[in-house]
Parts: structure tokens; C-alpha cells; sequence
């Protein structure tokens, strides 16, 4: 099925800048603003056409900028407004367009509105965040955090709990309450007429919570009930999106992407609609979610690594489903995520770069828009830290907490195997640009360490040699803006491939060109055969000759005709 009307954000590439971690322009180990502004021209040169900016605005850092306490500054680690209006104008004179992290489902305990509403059920902001009386002497449900413990907390001040889904310094806000929901888009008209282009939105499928609260099923071994069921996708949420787009959306020229754990095929269609009236793709995460732990009190604390089965049969479904009537996002990893070429790839030296090219290839020719996080596009890897003091990530430390301090549920050796692999920080050491002291992050201890691997993988290294990952990357996003095909075309898997454990196969067809997908998911040397025309052109591949029936391993080539 090929769609009528055509958006400008159908073709373009979204590169992911984290601030924190991207470049230090003052020396104090953190990235900022004039260190982002320093590198625009790289994200020009790698053929990005937005780039996302993870949180910057004023916040205390307990969850590294997802905890706001004002809307409208900019934390001063980061520099100051006048900075990012460079940044802006900046970005806009080389064409690239700037999308911020909007976070609305909960602020920070320190922003004004919760520092009034606390102060008592009379209070003018008191109605901006959802209080609960305690239930026979405890919290009002058993619901628990996304960071671990009750998703509840009992605030002396005014003799209530009020909910958190995540940090207890990360207060939800009350979406049922009207005042609160025009202060939101007051805020995001505010910056989308400085000009920025777009919003990427913060778990926005939780924003609607249940028209009762009471206690959700506990799995074994679990002390506070999984929350996702129960918050995601309220009966609301169509609404308030629906409200969202006539008071923003419908004003500015934006492009609008929001995170939503928990959604089916089903809700994307809906949020994710081509008619335009909530938002223009969402973050869906069940490829993501492939490899967590069996046992349910564990969450995604495991190491083992997903199967090519698992990872396809998702990858389709939301191709298949979504084809036509919503559109995808396309992504590997991000600030939330450990790095794909540990993750789905294999980052032992010998096969880094391959699988780092395969992976790509798999993304960058399905139908969606493309997100490349920082480091990805040179092939980064997890950091493999050791110790749990290297890391620095909340979650991280209130996970080991619970699991192995409190609950006893699983000794320390393996939880840091755990942590090893699916740490958040992985995704948030410093981006490696050259073989100097630190990557050429700073001259600075960073706020982060580096991975100890920043001598052999660098952006230095990468531009330096044609067959790097950057220059692979920069291929795919030059193909998926000349050829219609990779935006419009309709998706299908091969017949007969639903079930090979090895090697992924589909196609991308429109009315005039085929695209023939061939990835080997693994470093095993293997033979297929395929059927296909003798005109078929190699249009791109990560090995330098074709041994057409032979794929040796990590091997990635698509074929036109």
C-alpha cells in the first residue's frame, strides 16, 4: 500500500545528541551547548536531518534532565537561552532542524508549581499532581516505580502521598486537571515560537492514568505490582493528544515523536495516525523489551542476548500492521538503551564493524524514520564497566538495591553481569572523538567515564578510513533521501523466512523499484539461495564482493531492480 500525501519528516534522519555526554566546551566535564554548536558541521557531514536534544532545560539532575523544575530556562551546566538561540539559528542556517525532550508526565519536586501545590489540598497548584490519602496506614495502591520501590510517596508537609512512576523527586502531574494541561502547551507554544521544529515526548502514554486506583497483581517475588498495565494507555489519552494537537501541533509546522512503553500495534495506529491528529510517530518498545528476564521480579535485569526470531517477528509485525495507516520509528538504541553492537550485534574487535554495518542496513531500509544516538554512527560499544561505582545512572542503583541489598533475590556477581549489559550508562559515556585524554571529550575528568576503548573507536579514526561505519551510515541516509522506494514502499517479509534462525530477508517495493534486504544476524559463514532477476544491481553491502549464495558472517547487501 503506497500513501497518498507525503510529510517532510517521512524521509528524513534524526541524530540524538545528549548533551551531557557529547562535547565539553568550558572544561568542567560536562557537554553544553556551544560543545553541540562546535559539532554541527559533523552532523551535517554524516546527512542527519534533525537533531533531538535530550533534556536541557533548568533541573536538580536527580534523572539527568527528566526532572524539571523550570520549563523555561536552560540549566546553566548546559550554558545559558542566549546559547541555544545560537544553536538554533546555528542548526537552521546548515539546514538541520532541532527537536527538544518534552517531559510532561511528572516534573520535579523542585519546580514552583509542586513546591505550592505541597504546601497544602487548598493550595492554587495543589490539583497539578495527584495526591492520595494513605489506605489503613500505607501507600494508597501496591503500584510500583519504573526506578524501582513504591511508586508512592507520603509527604510530611501536606499528610499525603503523591504518585511517582519514577524517581520520588519526579512528581506526576495531573492531567485530568485542565489548568494543568493548557500550562503544558503554554510551554511548548513558548518554544515552538523561539523555533524549534519538533517534540519528542517522555513516556506520553502514561500522562492518562485510571479513572479508579486500586491495586495491581503482584508476580512472584515481586513486593509492588508492575505499573505499565495499569497506567499506559489510559481511556483518556486519545483525548488529551487530540487536545495537545489543536493547541500546538496545529499552529506550527512540528514534527512530534512520543515515547509510549507499553503500546500495542492497535494504539500506535492510532497515536501514530497519517491524518495528523495526535502525533507523527511514536517509540513503541517491544524490540527492545525482547531480552529481559523471564522471571518477572527481575524486570530487564539479565544478559542474555535476543534471538533473530524474536527480533523479526517483532520488527514485522509493526511493519506489516503500521504499513499505510501509521507510521514508525526506527531505532536500535538511545540515551535509555545499552549500545546495539553489544546489544544485537557482536563488538569483539573482529566483528564490530560488520555487525555495527548490519544492523544499520536492517534499520535504514525498513519503512519509518531512522534515529541514530550519538556513537552509534562510529560503531560504540557498551563500556563493560566492572565496578558499581562507575556508574552513575539512578535506576542502576536503586535496581542493585533492591534486587541484592534489600529483597536478597540475586547475589552481587550477577546483577553487575546484568548491569554490564543493560546499564543505561552504556549509552551515556562521553562520545569518543579522538585518541587524546579523554576521547576529546574534555580536557576535564568527565562527569562519566569513558569507555576504555576510545583509542581504537573514534570519530577521528572513522573519518580517517572509507570503509569506517560513519562513511556506511552516511550511505543509508543518502539513499533512504534519493530513493522514494525506502519511504513508501510497501514491507514484506520473504515467504519461507519466517523461521530461519539465521539470516532476516524482505523486501521494499513501490510501483517502479524492489529492494532485496539480505542480512546474516550472526558470525556463523552460511549458504542461501534466493531467487532473483538476473538485472538486480548491489546497491549496497558492508563486505567489498558479492559471493552471492555464500554470507559470511555479520554479511548485510541489498539489491535493486
Amino acid at each position: 500500500m503506497t500513501q497518498a500525501k507525503q510529510y517532510w519528516w517521512q524521509n528524513a534522519v534524526v541524530y540524538q545528541v545528549y548533551p551531557r555526554s557529547f562535547q565539553d566546551s568550558n572544561n568542567d566535564g560536562i557537554g553544553d551547548i556551544q560543545g553541540i554548536i562546535s559539532r554541527l558541521d559533523y552532523i551535517k557531514k554524516l546527512g542527519a536531518d534533525i537533531i533531538w536534544l535530550n533534556p536541557m532545560y533548568k533541573s536538580p539532575n536527580v534523572d539527568n534532565g527528566y526532572d524539571i523544575s523550570d520549563y523555561r530556562s536552560i540549566q546553566p551546566d548546559f550554558g545559558s537561552l542566549d546559547d541555544f538561540k545560537v544553536l538554533l539559528k546555528q542548526a537552521h542556517k546548515l539546514g538541520l532542524k532541532i527537536m527538544m525532550d518534552l517531559v510532561v508526565n511528572h516534573s520535579s519536586d523542585e519546580n514552583k508549581w509542586f513546591e505550592e501545590s505541597r504546601k497544602g489540598p487548598e493550595k492554587p497548584y495543589r490539583d497539578y499532581y495527584i495526591w492520595r490519602d494513605p489506605v489503613d496506614g500505607h501507600e494508597p495502591t501496591n503500584w510500583g516505580s519504573y526506578f524501582s520501590g513504591s511508586a508512592w510517596k507520603f509527604d510530611e508537609t501536606s499528610g499525603q502521598y503523591y504518585l511517582h512512576l519514577f524517581a520520588t523527586k519526579q512528581p506526576d502531574l495531573n492531567w485530568e486537571n485542565p489548568k494543568l494541561r493548557h500550562s503544558v502547551y503554554d510551554i511548548m507554544n513558548w518554544w515552538a515560537d523561539m523555533g524549534i521544529d519538533g517534540f519528542r515526548m517522555d513516556v506520553i502514554n502514561l500522562i492518562s492514568k485510571p479513572a479508579k486506583y486500586q491495586d495491581g497483581k503482584l508476580a512472584d517475588g515481586e513486593r509492588y505490582a508492575n505499573v505499565e498495565p495499569i497506567v499506559a494507555n489510559g481511556h483518556r489519552e486519545n483525548e488529551f493528544l487530540q487536545e495537545m494537537h489543536q493547541n500546538v501541533m496545529a499552529k506550527h509546522d512540528l514534527v512530534t515523536v512520543g515515547e509510549a512503553p507499553g503500546s500495542s500495534v492497535k494504539d500506535a495506529e492510532q497515536y501514530a495516525n497519517l491524518n495528523e491528529t495526535e502525533l507523527n510517530m511514536v517509540f513503541q518498545f517491544e524490540h527492545v523489551s525482547l531480552d529481559g528476564n523471564p522471571k518477572a521480579a527481575f524486570g530487564k535485569w539479565d544478559d542474555r542476548h535476543v534471538t533473530l526470531n524474536e527480533v523479526r517477528n517483532s520488527l514485522s509485525k509493526w511493519q506489516t500492521n503500521l504499513g499505510g495507516n501509521a507510521w514508525n520509528s526506527l531505532y536500535w538504541n538511545n540515551h535509555d538503551q545499552p549500545r546495539a553492537v553489544s546489544r544485537f550485534g557482536n563488538d569483539d574487535p573482529k566483528y564490530r564493524v560488520k555487525s555495527a554495518k548490519m544492523l544499520a542496513t536492517l534499520l535504514h531500509f525498513l519503512q519509518g524514520t531512522p534515529y541514530v544516538y550519538e556513537g552509534e554512527e562510529i560503531g560504540m560499544t557498551n563500556a563493560h564497566f566492572k565496578q558499581l561505582a562507575d556508574y552513575q545512572d539512578l535506576e542502576t542503583h536503586n535496581s542493585y538495591k533492591q534486587l541484592v541489598t534489600d529483597d536478597k533475590l540475586i547475589d552481587s556477581a550477577t546483577m553487575m553481569k546484568y548491569i554490564e549489559f543493560h546499564s543505561r550508562d552504556n549509552a551515556r559515556t562521553p562520545m569518543q572523538w579522538d585518541d587524546s585524554k579523554n576521547a576529546g571529550f574534555s580536557d576535564h575528568q568527565p562527569w562519566l567515564k569513558v569507555n576504555q576503548n576510545y583509542p581504537e573507536v573514534n570519530v577521528k579514526q572513522a573519518l580517517a578510513d572509507p570503509d569506517s561505519v560513519f562513511y556506511y551510515y552516511q550511505k543509508l541516509i543518502k539513499l533512504r533521501h534519493e530513493l522514494p522506494v525506502i519511504t513508501d514502499g510497501k514491507y514484506e517479509l520473504l515467504s519461507g523466512n519466517e523461521s530461519d534462525p539465521d539470516v532476516y530477508v524482505y523486501t521494499r517495493k513501490n510501483a517502479d523499484t524492489t529492494l532485496f534486504v539480505i542480512v546474516n544476524f550472526t558470525k556463523k559463514q552460511l549458504t542461501r539461495q534466493y531467487e532473483l532477476p538476473d538485472e538486480k544491481k548491489l546497491l549496497i553491502s558492508n563486505y567489498d564482493d558479492d559471493l552471492q549464495d555464500e554470507l559470511r558472517p555479520y554479511e548485510a547487501k541489498v539489491y535493486q531492480f
